[in-house]
């Protein structure tokens, strides 16, 4: 049995903030995640995509803002566990809790955080006739690697904000971009919307509102998708690679299962703590829900901080959990290890 004072479900973002604002306090944490690797949907979904409202970075992408979030934890030693799922959390007699994984540990841990994004998730999958052949070869559901489709004739499916912006950006780097979208509305910003128009009447992009009928291919190599047009004409366009970005099914997955409190799949939590209906049990990030949610990276890090106090206060009941600063505060500076121990000058955190 694995002991921690915090387990962590989600390495995420806000998975891995809340690591860095448990360190602060003198909390170890383990973390478990579905994923092979740290970073969550925003590195499977988007790992390119520019980011632009993370305080005081102008601009990153997702891949860059989760190596400077591992960076900024390393002083506190996290340990990964990825490749499984939280099965079983029970509360013991303690207070503590006993939490299997799908991997076969078993965890004593203080509290539990849940940062788990949307739960678990797949993409809405393109079903026409030999689109399961062609999936990972030229049918993608994300971009994993941009520079796979320089130079290549690319088509893009969907009308939401990840569809527009890579049609977008692939129009800087393939040889040919075609968004397909059902509809002449569209999810994405406006602002999308409007550089897409703007590069069509340039000819560096094409438009067709249409559902895919069909794939025409020889082996594993894409040579055409058939659209069905709003005429009810179908139009053959040929391609090698074909990007299907029509969002996710999200689940909360096994974790439906914990008996926690719940609305519209989202965990409900109170805002002065982010704990669930179970104390002990926080939940922060995408995976929550409380009266004025948004659904923002920055929120995420914001409901990280108050856990940790929270989290502090529930295995130290009684105590109280003093706001220190890392400007200033002897302790932190240990912990972060940017400072000799000055010992017996700083008040426990």
């Amino acid at each position: 049995m694995i002991l921690t004072d915090a387990l962590i479900v989600g390495a995420g973002p806000v998975g891995l903030f809340q690591v860095f604002e448990l360190g602060l306090l003198g909390l170890r944490a383990h973390l478990v995640d579905a994923l092979p690797a740290p970073g969550g949907q925003c590195m499977e979904l988007y790992p390119d995509k520019p980011i632009y409202d993370i305080p005081a970075l102008p601009v990153c992408s997702a891949r860059e803002l989760v190596e400077r979030l591992q960076e900024q934890i390393r002083p506190f030693a996290p340990e990964f566990h990825y490749g499984q799922t939280v099965t079983e959390v029970q509360r013991r007699e303690d207070g503590r809790f006993r939490v299997a994984t799908s991997g076969g540990l078993v965890f004593d841990a203080g509290v539990v955080i849940i940062a788990a994004g949307l739960g678990a998730f797949s993409p809405r999958k393109l079903t026409v006739e030999g689109a399961e052949h062609l999936e990972g070869r030229a049918l993608h559901y994300k971009v994993a690697d941009a520079a796979r489709f320089d130079g290549r004739d690319v088509v893009v499916a969907g009308g939401g904000d990840s569809a527009l912006d890579w049609a977008i950006a692939l129009s800087e780097r393939a040889r040919s971009v075609v968004l397909v979208h059902r509809s002449a509305k569209f999810r994405a910003a406006p602002a999308s919307v409007a550089r897409m128009h703007a590069l069509c009447e340039e000819a560096r992009l094409q438009y067709l509102e249409g559902d895919i009928v069909g794939l025409d291919a020889d082996g594993d190599a894409l040579q055409a998708v058939r659209v069905r047009t709003r005429s009810g004409m179908t139009q053959r366009i040929e391609t090698e690679e074909l990007l299907v970005l029509w969002g996710m099914h999200p689940s909360l997955g096994p974790i439906a299962q914990w008996g926690l409190g719940l609305d519209k799949s989202q965990i409900v939590v109170d805002t002065a703590r982010f704990q669930t209906s179970e104390p002990g049990i926080y939940a922060v990030g995408d995976i929550n829900t409380y009266p004025g949610k948004k659904k923002l990276i920055l929120s995420g890090f914001h409901e990280a901080a108050l856990a940790a106090f929270a989290a502090k206060e529930y295995l130290n009941p009684g105590e109280k959990v003093h706001l220190q600063y890392t400007t200033t505060s002897p302790a932190m500076h240990r912990r972060l290890g940017v400072a000799p121990d000055l010992g017996g000058l700083d008040e426990a955190a």
